[in-house]
């Protein structure tokens, strides 16, 4: 088995992280057929998912991220790849709203 430990910081509140976590949790389910389920907490919210091979939690904080991901044996052999997926979801995820939705230069 493999372990990943993911740390992203960021400073949206709890509020925010909140919505992005949904929108995480939503993609995953989509793309890799994870089962996902949300708790939310009074200062911190939990976000655990499972497939085959792969169970883990998300947590979310006010100013972080924490995602904990155990790899059966078969995953465990791409550890680098999941791991790489994972980090440009999240970071793409909290990729500030103005710079996502940049207008293009116009032209004079």
């Amino acid at each position: 088995m493999a372990n990943l430990h993911i740390r992203r910081d960021h400073s949206l509140g709890l509020a925010a992280a909140r919505k992005i976590a949904y929108a995480w949790a939503e993609q995953v389910e989509a793309e890799f057929d994870m089962e996902c389920t949300y708790e939310e907490g009074h200062s911190a919210d939990l976000v655990r998912f499972v497939r085959s091979g792969v169970s883990g939690t998300l947590r979310v904080n006010a100013d972080h991220f924490d995602l904990d991901a155990k790899l059966g044996l078969l995953l465990g052999a791409f550890k680098h790849r999941i791991e790489a997926e994972i980090v440009k979801n999240l970071d793409t995820l909290l990729l500030p709203k103005a710079a996502a939705k940049k207008p293009a230069a116009r032209k004079k």
